[in-house]
């Protein structure tokens, strides 16, 4: 391969790496990259010196490295040539060849010598140091073919053992050979696509794009990152933290979901209430229960496998489920709510325990107290037990699941086989073993004492809640994307099964009254008048139509027992059924509440994130959870608690449901379940049902549920967590943005529908925060606001900033609830980055119409191309049809100079012994740590390097955060002047008070002149102010004018205060304003008179921006004008709270920009906030309905 050079000296190949030697996982050294230019000969054949990447080649290849003289270019040293080479050919120019090698990030990007004994010789290695520099032929003979086995890099940095770890070229390209060849480029991996901190493995980069696309003597990794990548490494490279899973204990499917599920399914309605509904509601109904709640299940099943596959599942169960899924909002709300439940039916079931208990006390005679006090006595002692083998943790209390289902299934085995053994003396009770009369009987409803199916079905679908105990542990799951739907499903058809089967057993055995008593046995066929099936099979009954009997299906909860081939097992099956419900119940909650608490949703709970040992156990949170469980064990009555925990349940089920639905609905790139078995109409039903379901169980309840979700939904919205998880939210929310948006393209503008839609050029929006917040002022809910950043200066430089800022400030905006989008840009100048902008920015009818700026505060000073830069924008924008507002306010707005000093501050801080202080500065809230940049005031062309502390308001600023009013401390105080600007900075946050808004409308632009004062009015700041309209007239005609005016704003539906006719505004200014002004323009005035002809055009030709003297005298009127303005504005209109103007056009072409901009400071200099406002002279405002 020719231009590859090889370092060698004759040695051995090293012999077959052993089995511990291939392959072994990649290091953290691994992850970054560095590039070797080989340098080519033109002519002989002879190439550079060999780089550092050489020496694991030729380590690979069974050849000694390159002597030590070798250096990577990272390094910051050139390698120097071989003594029998010139010069010359080291520095020969690269031909596109190079080399790829790993940096060790501990060691600064120097390579160490591999160790002698690793795979050559040691007389190899003697020779290599004698011969460094061997011919191109010999080089290639260890040339490592495609899929050859060698050493890779990372095994050079390996210190004190030696060791060298081999990979096969096929499977693995940390060493960057991929395919068997030197490129940099990377096959896909999976660690490439892993989280920082990732459980399953290291998460690794692949090469950036800049590593691939950029020059080589750019230098990618200059600044150490890559293109300027500021991450830290555990951030970019490979993550820092990587979980030791030695001694953490992970379940399977079965273990881990299906045990847990069928366990809390079947709970003690299985035994004891499974009767009683099979008594009212007959076989059929309850069948028909039963295969509605499964029904609901299965669905909800089918949605939770759906939203397990889409991705990997950490803890957190339905919280983490749904709150991916939705957002933090319903998953804050959810999971809330859910672990509480969880907490509480830890209590319901203990409680149900204990009850059992306490009957077998009764029917011993051995009370301890009372039937209250013993409830509470056992349910403490019981809890307590539970807790211990909580916290003794997940292994323990798995074994303690599988003893107890051990249990439940001998149980209900005793009860099958019962069901089949002749018990002629349990007739008397009711149980005659399997007969058709019986069956036939009792296949119908029988409802009494006011029951009805619903209500039977509210009492029986508490037992399928309980299909997400598997999911509850999902952190603890070795692999839940298989084990969770798997193990769902299945415990829901297996339950499901067995609960019809207990229905149809039960109805077909036992009648539904019975006395107990043997002296109702009879003769079947001697009563006429007797036709139950008990009579038929030789028992009289009928008492019970009339008296209550105690034994038969509507009496007896025990007849299950009754059934069994022994009792007592059907006794330890409801111990079995309760206390696995609890213990699962108890585990749950508290790692639901963990997952949530890790989240950050409520800030106040974050110290119940805290988790302990390998399994990271929340010992707080089962702390937690045993003392709300014991508060309602003492309480002893659940009754009223038990409907609204149930529909806690059902409210997380119907979300669970619902984020199938919404998930599909978005049409997200990213939602691709694994599990195919899902529709997104199913899921929505599913929802439905769970919400009816809910009111079924308990209407109140039902209600309860929705008004608490509610209540945190509000809740966390306000708080608004920084979080992104990529919802289905967002997904839709894109959606139906992009929808709306396409159909708004469709519509043509009309004037009623007309809204000021601006493109402000605030630079950082950080920066002039002022002119932001007046804009924000008259286009909040009404129009659009894109805030432009020109970046300019270096392309590489202006690239990284404006990546790292286009989030940023984004971010900054939403946190100060400012309803504008940032759009930064790279251009040479301000004038072509507002042309990028004018002409790109926006989306179909979501486009500026209005360019703002603010006023070129220190044009006098700056470079006048800045100022021809400044002009020509407002000429671009009248040629694009935009109207264009430029705002003055006297003190300025750019804060940035400011800003550069609480940097300055910022870093003196840092240091060990801080000097001065010089501003004490306050972060915006997206920006909770300091700047790790500032950008260079020379970036922006606008700013002179003499006079950066005025620089101008034009859309281009350095990117700091805002400062604190209050100075406190501050070693040195800010001057009047910035004190005024600081305090200017946050006028147009205040509440404006009393006060005018003084519009002169000199000219009809539209109407927008008048429409910005308007909407100003209708915001609650500016409420207060009265609008004061001045126009322009003659002074004979001064009412006439006045009640012109008033019928225009009358038709316009615009109050106003106050109607002023200028008649004297052609008047000549006074003689010193125009000296002041002469003066004033001086400095850019041309004074061709006094040149030669052929002196003057060519000072023209390189300064258009000049003044000339017949320019100045063809003007004269219209200058005149705008001095007279002022001296009006400041007569009429110097206390007014704002100034809305018409602004002055100036012909394009005719008039220089010197003298316009003189125009524009003589009209608004000493006054109070003004807007120079020209509309597009489109219409804006209308009187026509």
């Amino acid at each position: 391969m020719e231009g590859e050079q090889r370092a060698q000296a004759g040695a051995e190949p090293p012999p077959s790496p052993s089995p511990q030697q291939q392959p072994l996982r990649p290091v953290a050294s691994q992850s970054r990259f560095q590039v070797d230019l080989v340098t080519e000969a033109g002519g002989d054949g002879q190439k550079g010196r060999t780089s550092p990447a050489d020496a694991a080649d030729a380590a690979a290849a069974g050849q000694p490295p390159p002597a030590p003289g070798a250096k990577d270019r990272a390094d910051g040293g050139a390698a120097a040539p071989c003594p029998a080479e010139p010069p010359i050919v080291a520095a020969e120019e690269a031909k596109g060849r190079f080399r790829v090698n790993f940096v060790e990030p501990a060691s600064g990007g120097q390579h160490q010598q591999p160790p002698a004994s690793g795979g050559g010789d040691p007389a190899a290695a003697s020779a290599s140091t004698a011969e460094p520099c061997a011919t191109a032929s010999e080089a290639m003979n260890g040339y490592p073919q495609n899929g050859d086995t060698m050493l890779s890099e990372g095994s050079l940095h390996s210190s004190g053992t030696g060791a060298q770890h081999y990979y096969d070229t096929h499977s693995n390209t940390y060493y960057l050979r991929t395919f068997g060849h030197n490129t940099i480029d990377a096959v896909p991996r999976i660690d490439h696509y892993r989280h920082t901190v990732a459980q399953l493995g290291e998460k690794l980069i692949r090469p950036s794009l800049a590593e691939l696309h950029d020059e080589l003597d750019k230098e990618p990794f200059e600044d150490g990152f890559v293109n300027g990548d500021e991450s830290c490494p555990a951030e970019g490279a490979v993550s820092k933290h990587v979980v030791d899973n030695i001694g953490v204990v992970k379940f399977g499917w079965i273990k881990g979901v299906l045990v847990r599920c069928m366990l809390n399914i079947w709970g003690v309605m299985l035994f004891i209430r499974l009767s009683w509904i099979v008594g009212h509601a007959g076989i059929g109904l309850s069948l028909l229960v039963i295969g509605t709640a499964t029904v609901v299940t299965t669905i909800t099943g089918l949605s939770t496998s759906a939203i397990t596959t889409n991705g990997f599942v950490r803890g957190g169960g339905a919280y983490y489920l749904i709150s991916r899924s939705l957002g933090p909002e319903f998953g804050g709300a959810i999971g809330l709510i859910f672990a509480f439940a969880n907490a509480v039916a830890v209590a319901m079931y203990v409680v149900g325990f204990a009850e059992t208990m306490r009957d077998l006390l009764v029917d011993n005679n051995a009370l301890m107290i009372d039937e209250m006090s013993d409830i509470r006595i056992i349910g403490t002692i019981t809890i307590v037990f539970l807790f211990g083998i909580s916290v003794a943790g997940m292994e323990w209390e798995a074994k303690a699941q599988i003893v107890l289902l051990g249990i439940l299934l001998i149980a209900i085995t005793n009860f099958v086989v019962g069901t089949f053994i002749p018990a002629h003396d349990k007739r008397a009770k009711g149980f005659f073993n399997y007969h058709g009369e019986i069956f036939s009987e009792n296949f119908g409803p029988d409802f009494r004492e006011g029951e009805d199916f619903f209500s039977v079905f509210a009492i029986f679908f508490p037992a399928a809640t309980g299909i997400l105990a598997g999911a509850n542990i999902s952190g603890d799951l070795a692999d839940p994307q298989l084990a969770i739907p798997k193990g769902t499903l299945l415990a829901i058809v297996i339950t499901t099964i067995v609960y019809a089967g207990a229905a149809v057993a039960t109805g077909a055995c036992i009648v539904r009254d019975a006395t107990g008593n043997l002296t109702d046995l009879i003769t079947p066929g001697t009563l006429n008048n007797c036709t139950t099936a008990a009579c038929k099979l030789g028992f009289n009954f009928s008492s019970c139509a009339t008296n209550k009997c105690s034994y038969g299906l509507m009496n007896d909860f025990q007849v299950m027992s009754l059934a069994s081939g022994f009792g007592p097992l059907i006794t330890a099956g409801i111990f079995s059924a309760t206390l696995s419900s609890a213990l699962a119940s108890l585990v749950s909650a508290p790692k639901i509440f963990q997952a949530l608490c890790k989240d950050n949703i409520y800030p106040g709970l974050h110290m119940f994130s805290v988790g302990y040992g390998k399994n990271n156990e929340p010992l707080r949170g089962y702390v937690l959870t045993f003392f709300i469980g014991l508060g309602f064990i003492l309480i002893a009555e659940l009754n009223i608690i038990a409907p609204i925990i149930s529909n806690f349940f059902l409210a997380s089920y119907a979300l669970i449901n619902f984020s199938v639905f919404h998930a599909s609905l978005a049409k997200s790139p990213g939602w691709r379940p694994a599990f195919r078995f899902y529709n997104m109409w199913i899921s929505l039903i599913g929802a439905i049902l769970c919400c009816g379901v809910m009111f079924v169980i308990n209407w109140w309840a039902a209600l309860l549920t929705n008004v608490i979700v509610l209540a945190l939904y509000i809740y966390v919205t306000y708080k608004k967590p920084d979080v992104n998880w990529g919802s289905s939210t967002q997904a839709l929310t894109y959606l139906i943005a992009m929808q709306h948006a396409i159909r708004l393209a469709g519509v043509e503008d009309h004037v009623k529908n007309f809204r000021p839609q601006c493109l402000l050029m605030t630079g950082a929006p950080t920066s002039r925060p002022a002119l932001l917040h007046l804009v924000h002022g008259f286009t909040k809910n009404v129009g659009l606001v894109v805030c432009g950043h020109v970046h300019t200066g270096p392309r590489r430089q202006a690239l990284k900033e404006i990546s790292n800022d286009q989030s940023k400030y984004q971010r900054w905006l939403i946190k100060n609830k400012m309803k504008a989008f940032y759009a930064p840009v790279y251009a040479e100048d301000l004038r072509e980055g507002t042309q990028f902008l004018l002409q790109a920015v926006g989306l179909g009818r979501m486009r500026p119409n209005t360019l703002v700026f603010g006023f070129k505060k220190d044009w006098r000073q700056a470079l006048m191309k800045d100022v021809e830069n400044y002009i020509n924008a407002i000429h671009d924008a009248f040629d694009y049809q935009y109207g264009v507002v430029v705002i003055r306010l006297k003190e300025g707005f750019n804060i940035s100079h400011l800003q550069a000093q609480e940097e300055l501050c910022m870093s003196q801080k840092k240091t060990a012994h801080p000097k001065h202080t010089v501003v004490n500065l306050e972060h915006s809230d997206a920006d909770s740590k300091p700047s790790s940049k500032s950008v260079s005031e020379t970036n922006s062309p606008a700013v002179s390097q003499d006079h950066k502390a005025d620089e101008e308001d034009d859309g281009k600023a350095s990117t700091q955060p805002l400062l604190k009013k209050e100075v406190k401390g501050s070693s040195v105080p800010l001057n009047m002047a910035d004190q005024k600007l600081l305090q200017a900075s946050s006028l147009f946050q205040k509440k404006q008070g009393k006060g005018t808004i003084d519009v002169w409308w000199l000219f009809d632009d539209g109407g927008l002149t008048l429409l910005i004062p308007y909407l100003l009015t209708t915001k609650k700041k500016w409420k207060d102010c009265k609008i004061r309209v001045f126009i322009g007239g003659k002074i004979n005609r001064i009412d006439h004018d006045r009640r012109t005016m008033a019928t225009l704003l009358s038709k316009f539906r615009i109050d106003f205060s106050d109607i002023t006719v200028l008649g004297d505004m052609n008047t000549k200014p006074s003689k010193d304003d125009i000296a002041a002004f002469e003066e004033m323009i001086e400095p850019f005035r041309l004074h061709e008179d006094d040149k030669e002809q052929d002196a003057a055009e060519k000072m023209k030709a390189e300064e258009p921006w000049r003044i000339t003297d017949n320019e100045l005298e063809i003007y004269r009127m219209k200058t005149y004008r705008q001095i007279r303005l002022n001296e009006l504005l400041q007569e009429n209109s110097g206390t007014a709270n704002l100034i809305v103007m018409s602004l002055p056009v100036a012909r394009k072409g005719a008039v220089s920009s010197a003298l316009y901009m003189a125009w524009i400071e003589t009209l608004s200099k000493n006054l109070p906030p003004i807007l120079l406002v020209r509309g597009n002279h489109q219409s804006v405002l209308t009187f026509y309905s």
